[in-house]
């Protein structure tokens, strides 16, 4: 994927990853042991692959296909808020484990910052088994969240989905997803287990994590050695884009006024997948991720709008 695009009617994206049940509790003041805490709290479908892919459609992606794996008790939620977002979804439901639940502590500072409490549930427990070649059939691109690869039975699955994009000549994108997991997974494995994507996609705590560089843009440089694009996110301060050990671009994010950061670097790549598969060259892919993110930001969850209600 370097350059522009090809083709002017785009191949589909398809999207492997997790799906989970967000409960976003936003609290405007400090959280205060062994008592209440004032805060407005939400339940809302999420998880990294899942938001990736509904904002990928949300900016104009027209063929968006999920795979993930989720509990029961939440199959059919899950299931009609993907389609609902015009996501194409095929969810494994597991026998033994409900779907991944993720509590998001948003603090009330200018930054929305977020803290996670993570029960991963079955959205950890995707295996070979629950992959088929033929999910590739019509597709253009596939992205792999991160999360795949912090859990054996996922690595597996991520395994079969590289070697049959490799077979088919299907470019494959990556974004890392938790630098909390990957820091417990270990760069090293992950940077083996990813070997061959054509699109890194990492934030900055990811990239400094990888490379053991404290400066990003060093970070982006090195990356971009073994990758042939990396893309490092930045928040508030935009994006880097790096081929060859050379950072090209430094794109500005527009301003916003965060409400809650969950999941903005999710709107990111999937703003940015769409760009892509739609004739946008890397410059232009980052502009509309960075676009993405600062709508995100500005919400409570990490989806876009609904299309049915507006919420």
């Amino acid at each position: 994927m370097s350059g522009r695009a090809d083709g002017a009617v785009p191949g589909a994206l398809l999207v492997v990853g997790d799906v989970v049940t967000d409960i976003v509790a936003r609290h405007r003041t400090a959280l205060v042991p062994g008592t209440d805490t004032a805060a407005a709290i939400r339940t809302v479908p999420g998880g990294a692959g899942a938001n990736v892919a509904c904002w990928a459609v949300y900016r104009g992606c027209r063929d968006v296909r999920f795979v993930g794996r989720v509990g029961a008790e939440s199959a059919a939620w899950h299931e009609a808020a993907l389609t609902r977002a015009g996501v194409r979804s095929r969810l494994v439901v597991d026998p033994g484990a409900p779907t991944g639940t993720v509590i998001c502590l948003v603090d009330g500072g200018a930054a929305a910052e977020r803290t996670f409490l993570t029960d991963s549930g079955a959205a950890l427990r995707l295996s070979p088994a629950d992959w088929s070649s033929r999910d590739l059939d019509g597709v253009a691109l596939l992205h792999l969240s991160g999360y795949l690869f912090f859990a054996e039975p996922g690595r597996a699955a991520a395994r079969a989905a590289l070697s049959a994009a490799r077979a088919r000549g299907v470019p494959v994108s990556v974004d890392p997803a938790s630098a909390g997991f990957l820091a417990e997974t270990g760069p090293e494995r992950f940077l083996s287990a990813v070997d061959g994507v054509a699109v890194l996609l990492p934030s900055r705590d990811e990239a400094e994590l990888l490379t053991g560089l404290p400066d990003p843009a060093d970070a982006a440089a090195k990356l971009s050695l073994h990758f042939p694009s990396v893309v490092v996110k930045l928040g508030a301060e935009g994006a880097l884009v790096a081929r060859n050990g050379e950072v090209l671009h430094r794109v500005p994010a527009p301003l916003a006024r965060p409400r809650d950061s969950t999941g903005a670097g999710d709107a990111f790549t999937g703003a940015f997948l769409a760009a892509r598969l739609t004739g946008a060259d890397l410059r232009e892919a980052v502009t509309a991720g960075c676009e993405a993110g600062a709508r995100a930001v500005q919400r409570t969850g990490g989806r876009p709008p609904d299309p049915a209600t507006g919420a």
